[in-house]
């Protein structure tokens, strides 16, 4: 039987990301909740600054990321040159994350299936 576990959405922010090789992604810095589905939309992850400062910030589907609780951290699938080609956001001007055609060029920007459509 799998074990489950509910973690609150604050213990998370912060966490690191790393992907499959065990590069260095970046940090959990929002997790976004869809309001209909009850669900998570989009994790917001926080890369390629220095030191926070400079950093861009990047949707990503939570299809696309494993929490790996036991070295606390994300685990992101897609290597890091990926990552800095991957369209992102700056802190002050955020995208509008429940616009469809958004949430279809993330997962498809992520390679992952968009499992349901939030209700608008």
């Amino acid at each position: 039987m799998p074990v489950h576990t509910v973690l609150s959405a604050s213990s998370l922010e912060g966490d690191s990301v790393k992907n499959r090789q065990g590069e260095d992604l970046g940090t959990i810095k929002e997790i976004m909740l869809d309001t209909e589905s009850h669900s998570i939309a989009y994790y917001v992850l926080s890369f390629g600054g220095i030191m926070g400062l400079g950093d861009d910030l990047f949707a990503i589907p939570p299809e696309a990321m494993r929490l790996d609780a036991k070295n606390k951290c994300f685990i992101l699938s897609v290597d890091k040159e990926k990552l800095k080609k991957a369209e992102g956001f700056d802190k002050d001007n955020w995208p509008n994350m429940a616009d469809p055609k958004f949430r279809s060029n993330i997962y498809s920007q992520y390679g992952v299936q968009q499992h349901s459509q939030p209700k608008h």
